[in-house]
């Protein structure tokens, strides 16, 4: 039973695999087309059927839990620029100037949406508040990274796709919602009598991200740009950083007396950054810049916070059900 337990469950050894297939059998040109496109309609799926099962009581709890947003903004987009500035005489001198303003810009920006969100609803977690803090997150970090960027590296940029940006949202997580809190009335029954299958959306939405993130990554040449010795050396910091981040938000939901569903909340929208977001940014933040390096830390993240976060999710929902009822009654 000891070895059973440190052997890796089905789902981590899949995403290990799916990670192996990006690697060797990187999606590119029109299967890259297509897997954005299955993966935006897995993630779209994803939210209608959460807008179908959650009720409206626990959207209004979810919105109105204002003390559990305000930590995860604080974690986001306080928290990790002060960790990325404390960590300079480590980071720096292990992987070179260049590579810690791209840790830096890493620092700076939002947190993830659908996988956040994902993880949370596969590790039984408090998933209407991840999906208010989730939301939020990304849409402040619009306004919020490029005065990140520009406090911590001194960058100026354009803001002029916020525009898009916030209708790009709107319409892959919010639209999807809606239509699924509006259909409630007549598939709310049926998809709480079989919620069992609604985890395989979850982890399907998570193997997509998983492969479409990391195909882009090896086919913008991850494996390439940086020595081998420098690219274990920026794993290597990445891992640092997300344990850190991963331990503070874990710590932060324990001392302040939230529940359990909270904290794992917290701890998956407080913890992540969001590739999604970050590169798309990156183009206007750093026009005319070596956009390539600075994101390889943010590519690299992307990766590890994904692997870790399933473990951690898994874990967390072998837990037994009983603590799950305990938590809810105690809050």
């Amino acid at each position: 039973m000891f070895l059973r337990r440190l052997l890796p469950d089905a789902f981590t050894l899949t995403l290990l695999a799916v990670v192996l297939i990006a690697t060797l059998l990187p999606a590119s040109g029109q299967v890259a087309v297509v897997f954005e496109w299955i993966t935006n309609l897995a993630i779209a799926l994803l939210f209608f059927l959460h807008g179908a099962k959650l009720s409206r009581q626990a959207i209004l709890a979810g919105a109105g839990h204002w003390r559990l947003h305000l930590l995860v903004f604080t974690c986001t987009f306080v928290l990790f620029p002060l960790l990325g500035l404390l960590l300079k005489p480590l980071m720096a001198p292990l992987i070179g100037n260049e590579l810690y303003l791209g840790m830096l810009y890493l620092c700076a920006l939002p947190a993830t949406v659908q996988s956040a969100i994902a993880f949370t609803s596969l590790a039984r977690g408090n998933i209407a508040a991840a999906i208010c803090s989730a939301a939020a997150s990304s849409l402040l970090g619009i306004f919020l990274t490029p005065l990140l960027v520009a406090l911590l590296m001194g960058v100026e940029g354009d803001s002029g796709s916020t525009l898009d940006a916030i209708g790009k949202i709107s319409l892959q997580l919010l639209l999807p919602f809606v239509l699924g809190q509006i259909a409630q009335r007549w598939i709310g029954g049926w998809v709480n009598r079989n919620k069992s299958w609604l985890k395989y959306v979850d982890q399907s939405s998570i193997l997509l991200v998983v492969y479409t993130a990391f195909s882009a990554a090896v086919i913008g040449g991850l494996w390439q740009e940086v020595p081998l010795v420098t690219l274990l050396a920026l794993v290597l910091a990445c891992c640092v950083l997300l344990a850190l981040a991963l331990l503070l938000t874990h710590l932060l939901g324990k001392w302040l007396g939230f529940n359990q569903e909270d904290r794992i909340t917290i701890l998956f929208c407080g913890s992540k950054k969001s590739l999604a977001t970050g590169v798309p940014m990156a183009q206007v933040l750093f026009a005319g810049s070596s956009i390539g390096v600075l994101i390889l830390p943010l590519m690299l993240f992307h990766q590890i916070q994904l692997m870790v976060c399933a473990v951690l999710a898994q874990r967390y929902a072998r837990r037994p059900e009983v603590e799950a009822i305990e938590a809810r009654t105690a809050s």
